[in-house]
């Protein structure tokens, strides 16, 4: 089963370039982030008619993450648990049925927390406190899970090109990655890392100052496996080339194989 995590940076803005490479890519399920579309103004069809069942927890303009899958997809829920005056759409879960086991799939959009320090910031750690609670509760249950999207962290100084111009930055900040490694340390793996090590890997790189070009990037796009599913993976990687292709996102997808 290839699931991919990509943030699309706008569905209006990438009609053309997301069938492109679903077309080419063929993942069984994509996770999607920064849709930026209300449930009911987003293009289901263009992906219905490629096979794939289309969810969404939409938001105008902001935010949004969506599920598209080629298998059916059970208990659908929206909304990450913890706070319920948290009406921001970052976060989305769904059961797919593979040939042999069922996984769980959580989609997010883990806010960015700039300015930081600052009220943002004490949201984005809010938030990450919750998604470690999630992911305590889906441990317990002992099923097979993928935690995949958007973390807006950079793990380690590997993860950046220059990792000192991200010093002060809330995706690279001491707290930040503490609570990244929380989430590891409760038993999680991240996908990527245990398939490829070393610098130089990155799934975001600015629209500004020629980021692209200079490879001036960073790595916080994730998929988080539980022990479950860390036992069924196959293989992990980003698709780069898509970041220099017309009308790109500023990101690019991650997937990873899962025996499933």
């Amino acid at each position: 089963m290839k699931i991919a995590t990509f943030n699309i940076n706008g569905i209006k803005a990438r009609i053309d370039a997301l069938p492109a490479w679903l077309d080419e890519a063929k993942p069984d399920v994509a996770l999607l982030q920064e849709i930026k579309s209300v449930d009911e103004n987003f293009p289901r069809e263009i992906f219905e008619e490629r096979g794939y069942n289309v969810e969404t927890h939409g938001q105008k303009s902001f935010n949004g993450v969506a599920i598209l899958s080629k298998l059916p997809l059970e208990d659908v829920t929206r909304g990450l648990p913890g706070d319920p005056d948290d009406d921001q759409a970052r976060y989305i879960e769904a059961t797919v049925v593979g040939d042999h086991d069922a996984i769980r799939l959580c989609g997010l959009y883990l806010p960015n927390g700039n300015p930081a320090p600052g009220p943002k910031y004490d949201y984005k750690l809010a938030w990450m406190a919750r998604l470690e609670d999630r992911a305590r509760a889906l441990l317990a249950e002992e099923i097979p899970f993928v935690m995949a999207g958007d973390y807006n962290i950079i793990p380690q100084a590997e993860d950046a090109a220059t990792p000192e111009s991200w010093r002060e930055d809330a995706l690279f900040r001491p707290e930040s990655r503490t609570a990244f490694r929380r989430l590891l340390n409760l038993g999680l793996t991240e996908a990527f890392r245990a398939r490829t090590q070393g610098p130089g890997h990155y799934s975001f790189w600015d629209y500004q100052a020629g980021a692209w070009n200079r490879n001036n990037g960073i790595r916080i796009d994730h998929l988080l496996l539980s022990p479950q599913a860390a036992d069924m993976l196959r293989d992990c990687q980003i698709d780069k080339e898509t970041r220099g292709r017309d009308k790109p996102s500023d990101h690019v997808p991650v997937w990873i194989d899962l025996a499933a």
